[in-house]
């Protein structure tokens, strides 16, 4: 193969060659792009599913707590008004307790109905819904309970709200139902980058192995990745439990 031979090759074959690579690359990168895509698209479905089921357990959890405060705290009170309202009949002095034990039912609806809208969280800053928690487990003597609330208040999208609620709501589910506990301290500690919360109880605690609160560890866990969070619970068998989250702001 003569000099002009082999340019004439290279000269075909160099562009060939370039056009081939440039064909790769391309379907590479079309590759990546879908692949990323699809991504992004079942992140999106995944974060609306468990938005979806996060604002049906609120829910549940809210008419729990209607249920229990109406039974447990609002029908006492006005099983007592109706006894002090009998005994008043001898007695009229009596009149102004019944009247304080009504007033007092009252306030406790009042506090109630803020519960009732299942839509109510969306215009509830975070700080103010996990106060009505806690407000409510010291109402009912459930818990001696605790918020603390440092640095400046950052608002927060509506939908990530709803997935910390939830988070924070499952474990002060856990901490009520399982663990035994006197107390329950919850700390949102603002900051310019993030949010940093903390939830601890003095309760029985668990072991990894314990599996009864394998479902809720996990819906959690899950939950903080949606928002991009970073989630640990510590807990050790008559040592208490204590949540962790942080959530840094867009």
């Amino acid at each position: 193969m003569d000099e002009k031979e082999i340019i004439i090759i290279a000269a075909i074959a160099i562009p060939v060659t370039l056009v081939i690579v440039v064909i790769v690359l391309f379907s590479v990168f079309a590759r990546r792009k879908n692949r990323l895509l699809q991504q992004q698209e079942e992140a999106k479905k995944n974060f609306e599913r468990e938005l979806a089921e996060s604002q049906i357990e609120i829910r549940e959890e809210t008419l729990r707590n209607i249920s229990w405060e109406l039974h447990d705290n609002i029908g006492q009170l006005m099983t007592l008004a109706k006894i002090q309202a009998q005994m008043a009949k001898d007695k009229p002095e009596m009149m102004a307790e019944v009247s304080e034990t009504i007033g007092t039912g009252i306030d406790e609806l009042r506090a109630l109905s803020k519960l009732i809208n299942p839509e109510a969280l969306k215009s509830l800053s975070l700080k103010e819904a996990v106060s009505l928690e806690i407000d409510r487990f010291n109402r009912l003597k459930f818990i001696e309970a605790q918020l603390t609330i440092n640095g400046t208040v950052v608002p927060i999208e509506a939908n990530t709200q709803i997935i910390l609620f939830r988070i924070l709501q499952e474990f002060f589910s856990n901490t009520i139902k399982h663990s035994k506990a006197s107390s329950l301290n919850v700390v949102l500690n603002y900051s310019e980058k993030e949010l940093a919360i903390t939830a601890e109880d003095d309760g029985v605690g668990f072991e990894k192995s314990d599996t009864f609160l394998g479902i809720g560890l996990k819906n959690m866990t899950t939950r903080a990745k949606l928002i991009n969070s970073t989630l640990t619970i510590n807990s050790a068998k008559n040592e208490g439990t204590a949540l962790h989250l942080k959530y840094k702001f867009a």
